[in-house]
């Protein structure tokens, strides 16, 4: 009866730490989730057009960051990193294409 009675304690025990363990993750996830979101809400608006790639810039700096002991630390500020780098780079784009236009149109 011991045994029984143990065992039963020791299997009420680990389903309760697994709920634990769950929910933590769950809450974890969401905050990781609602960090994405509103990373990209900040940058979407200077992003018409690269909508895309300014996800896979988000989608990076997670991957990057569940890498690190402390991901829901690394992540907000790295994806902000990675979408202004997408920000520069959209702006730099703009500038070669302006430039191209005007050079195409004084050449004439």
């Amino acid at each position: 009866m011991k045994t029984t009675y143990q065992t039963r304690t020791t299997a009420s025990k680990t389903s309760q730490f697994t709920k634990i363990c769950v929910t933590a993750c769950k809450k974890l996830l969401a905050r990781i989730e609602e960090a994405k979101e509103n990373v990209i809400a900040e940058f979407s608006a200077n992003l018409k057009g690269r909508e895309h790639m300014l996800q896979l810039a988000v989608n990076e700096a997670e991957a990057i960051a569940w890498q690190t002991e402390f991901p829901y630390l690394v992540f907000p500020t790295l994806a902000r990193e990675k979408a202004a780098s997408v920000e520069n780079w959209a702006a730099h784009q703009r500038q070669v294409r302006n430039g191209a236009q005007r050079a195409l149109l004084t050449h004439d």
